[in-house]
């Protein structure tokens, strides 16, 4: 049973499954950062000796951990646009592949609350009802979110033919 489980444990058994969520809201290159950064959150939570569901509460660490790493790589992003048109020369790495794969780029733009349901949804294979308990979100959200992400996504992909 997983109450039997304790936090290193836990962390063992669903630290794979936290990364591939990572990894579809962030990408692969910042995913293992971003799940860390979301189960040291869980873990120095207040909250974390009375969690009911830890390993919900872990996946809503790591959703909302994914959510606050994209914001802060857009301001960044903001930041060194607004330097290049001042001039300002920027030191970055070359020869980084950016990937181009039309599906990447579709999901890419999705929020990450539409990443994470898509992600519970297809790839963990959960129903609407284990995925909303999961993200701590109604059914009804769940529901709106993968309609959103569907046709965001199949948008994308209709525009890019």
């Amino acid at each position: 049973m997983l109450d039997d489980l304790n936090d290193e444990e836990l962390y063992a058994k669903f630290s794979d499954r936290l990364i591939r969520l990572a990894a579809t809201i962030v990408g692969p290159a910042d995913a293992e950062d971003v799940m860390i950064d979301g189960v040291v959150a869980a873990l120095n939570s207040r909250r974390w000796g009375a969690v009911d569901d830890r390993v919900s509460y872990l996946y809503r660490c790591v959703t909302n951990a994914g959510r606050m790493h994209l914001r802060s790589s857009a301001r960044r992003r903001k930041r060194e646009a607004r330097s290049l048109a001042l001039g300002e020369r920027l030191d970055r790495p070359t020869g980084i592949p950016e990937p181009v794969h039309e599906v990447r780029s579709a999901v890419a733009n999705l929020s990450a609350r539409q990443r994470a349901v898509l992600y519970l949804t297809y790839w963990e294979d959960l129903d609407e009802r284990t995925t909303a308990h999961r993200l701590g979100i109604s059914v009804g959200s769940v529901r709106r979110h993968l309609d959103r992400a569907r046709k965001n996504v199949e948008g994308k992909l209709h525009d890019s033919l």
